[in-house]
């Protein structure tokens, strides 16, 4: 079965082809990771995963998209990310961090506090405080958000160095994988895409200047990522936005990724927050399950990096077939996941691949296949 056949990028094989997309939490205490990130993440990984990704993973406090985030910005992090690592590797899957930084996204609440930017308000109520904001250009993300202040080039090289140096934390805590959150909004997604980028020195204007910030930083993490261990980026394919990013400029950021030292893609799309400039009108995205796939397929096709499906993926057959036509190579899921840690095995079954509970782990299924015995010979079911 196709979506459960190992694969291998560097030295790191996966034992299948199902990746636990980052989903935030929100619940992190000055970026340290605790119980709760252990076991959110740790049953994804009993429940099957080849690769489970932490939430998004800031690299400067002020890059955190809320207070809640978790962060790899200074050393004592390393201990509570590597006790995750560990677990999940003890248990059979590829641990991966998801590093970025939100950039103008940051200093914002969170979403069950109403996914508005932090106010003085929020010190009353649950001590926390603003924080300065940067971006490619003093651009806000929307109406009644902050303006971020302009990176200068020593803003620019701080940032750079802060991926480097949480790589080299990375690695020290285990991870096998680092994927870059350049998509939806987040730093590297504002200086590739023409919404947000309205610099006039060599980060701005032209698309290759435009996508030199995500070029560097792949470069500022391959100098301390050990060569046997995977850098994926999470791009935005397109901004659904007209005269925004598209899926041509992908193909030449895939490119160039792929020459810095980038071994796969994950292909997403959206979430650059057009709607608030008249200068850029708004598509409506065509969803559908696997809506994205196609993007993925054509990135993958014209460049040979290899790529990741993620978004509206639910049924195990269309994930399968993804994988058996070679549109992608692995295929994330993310509330699916989250609604079923356990999706993985009942694909498997689904897919006729596991008859006998065989996948599961030993402590789970001699249970369900007791259970299954006395139901067949009960004729219960």
């Amino acid at each position: 079965m196709p979506l459960f056949t190992p694969f291998t990028l560097r030295d790191v094989t996966f034992p299948n082809r199902i990746a636990v997309s980052p989903m935030s939490q929100y619940l992190s205490k000055d970026g340290y990771a605790n119980d709760w990130h252990l076991v959110h993440l740790g049953r994804f990984a009993l429940g099957g995963a080849g690769l489970v990704f932490t939430e998004a993973t800031a690299v400067e406090d002020r890059g955190r998209r809320t207070h809640g985030d978790l962060g790899l910005w200074e050393d004592g992090q390393i201990e509570g990310m590597g006790r995750i690592a560990h677990f999940l590797k003890e248990q059979g899957a590829v641990p991966g961090v998801q590093l970025g930084h939100a950039g103008r996204k940051a200093s914002e609440r969170r979403p069950w506090h109403g996914e508005t930017p932090v106010t003085e308000e929020d010190v009353a109520l649950r001590g926390e405080a603003p924080w300065e904001t940067i971006g490619p250009s003093a651009v806000p993300y929307g109406e009644n958000w902050h303006t971020p202040t302009e990176m200068t080039q020593s803003d620019i090289d701080d940032v750079l160095a802060a991926f480097r140096d949480s790589a080299r934390r990375a690695d020290q805590a285990g991870y096998e994988v680092i994927e870059v959150y350049a998509a939806h909004g987040f730093l590297g997604h504002q200086f590739y895409s023409p919404v947000t980028n309205k610099r006039t020195d060599a980060y701005g204007g032209e698309r290759e200047n435009r996508m030199r910030f995500a070029l560097e930083t792949a470069r500022a993490i391959r100098e301390t990522w050990p060569e046997g261990k995977v850098l994926s980026f999470r791009i935005s394919t397109t901004d659904w936005v007209d005269g925004g990013w598209e899926v041509e400029d992908s193909i030449a950021l895939a490119k160039g990724l792929k020459e810095n030292g980038v071994d796969m893609v994950d292909c997403s799309t959206g979430g650059i927050g057009a709607g608030h400039n008249d200068s850029f009108k708004p598509r409506r995205m065509a969803l559908a399950q696997g809506f994205q796939l196609p993007l993925a397929a054509q990135v993958k096709r014209e460049t040979g990096i290899a790529a990741m499906g993620v978004g509206f993926l639910w049924d195990a057959e269309v994930a399968q077939a993804a994988i058996a036509d070679g549109t992608v190579d692995m295929v994330a899921l993310a509330r699916e996941l989250l609604d079923n840690p356990n999706w993985t095995l009942h694909a498997a079954r689904s897919l006729g691949e596991d008859k006998d509970y065989g996948f599961w782990k030993p402590q789970f299924g001699w249970w369900l296949n007791k259970r299954q015995r006395l139901l067949d010979k009960l004729n219960l079911r």
